[in-house]
């Protein structure tokens, strides 16, 4: 069994930053591919970010490539992401997840663990 609890979130600024964390307890992280997803209101569940169980792989929505950066450190159980030039539409509930199948069934949204997501609002 994995918890994941998200932090981070906040109104920002259009054009404006936040880093988001994602502490893990329970399980070490290590052997999970772990990653961001967003849902805003009246909308469905979309993919944001993923990275492999080394760090050594990162996936990215169209939408987010060039402007965050998804993050982990084993050592802490902690996953990361860095939201840059944040845009309005992009106000959204954000939420970490991990998977035991690699990043490939996350970015499909098989994740076994899903965290209670964290509130980021972008104002114009």
């Amino acid at each position: 069994q994995v918890q994941l609890v998200e932090s981070g979130g906040g109104l920002v600024q259009a054009g404006g930053s936040l880093r988001l964390s994602c502490a893990a307890s329970g399980r070490t992280l290590s052997a999970y591919a772990t990653g961001w997803f967003r849902q805003a209101p009246g909308k469905e569940r979309e993919f944001v970010a993923a990275i492999n169980w080394s760090g050594s792989s990162t996936y990215y929505a169209d939408s987010a490539k060039g402007r965050f950066t998804i993050s982990r450190d084993n050592a802490k159980n902690t996953v990361y992401l860095q939201m840059d030039s944040l845009k309005p539409e992009e106000t959204a509930v954000y939420y970490c997840a991990a998977s035991r199948s690699g990043v490939g069934k996350l970015m499909r949204y098989g994740c076994d663990y899903w965290g209670q997501g964290t509130q980021v609002t972008v104002s114009s």
